[in-house]
């Protein structure tokens, strides 16, 4: 089983790709939950959502995994509630971290926010493109610092595509 994960910041792709790749590749997909929650909550979430929201998403990832299909993708992991948890809050859940370095990912798909508009969703609240790319450093810095293998993907939409089905079928056939 090889495990793919999408990450970076809001607005750059990430679901459209997590499907795209589902759609041409092949593979389980676990969509990200927290859009899920937000939607439910009808207020905006607090610090005491953090951990709720990680320990349903990776519920949803590990009952993925136990299926063990040849690929899963992920539309998310735990380092989006890290780094979110500490961009919005300043502080973060300390069985965060300790629980990302525990799991094993074959590839992460850093998206990078230039060169796509922002889409404002009603859940978005970074239309600051400098803001999304704080977040995206921080996304590559904590994957580089951590021995996370990861691609990063940018520019146009086709762009996106061409690359994360170059990266992913490399993985399948490496």
């Amino acid at each position: 089983m090889k495990i793919i994960v999408l990450t970076g910041p809001e607005s750059t792709g990430k679901s459209w790709l997590a499907q795209t790749l589902k759609d041409n590749v092949g593979g389980v997909l676990v969509d990200e939950y927290v859009r899920e929650y937000f939607a439910a909550l009808g207020r905006d979430t607090t610090y005491e959502d953090v951990t709720p929201i990680a320990l349903r998403q990776l519920e949803r990832e590990d009952m993925a995994r136990q299926q063990r299909p040849a690929l899963l993708i992920l539309d998310t992991h735990l380092l989006s509630n890290i780094l979110w948890s500490r961009f919005l809050f300043d502080a973060c859940p300390d069985w965060l971290e300790p629980a990302l370095l525990a799991r094993h990912y074959d590839l992460h798909l850093l998206l990078d926010p230039r060169e796509v508009p922002w889409s404002d969703d009603g859940q978005r609240c970074q239309p600051d493109v400098r803001d999304r790319l704080a977040f995206y450093e921080a996304c590559k810095s904590w994957l580089d610092n951590h021995g996370q293998t990861s691609r990063c993907i940018g520019g146009n939409w086709a762009n996106r595509q061409r690359l994360a089905l170059q990266y992913v079928t490399e993985l399948l056939e490496g």
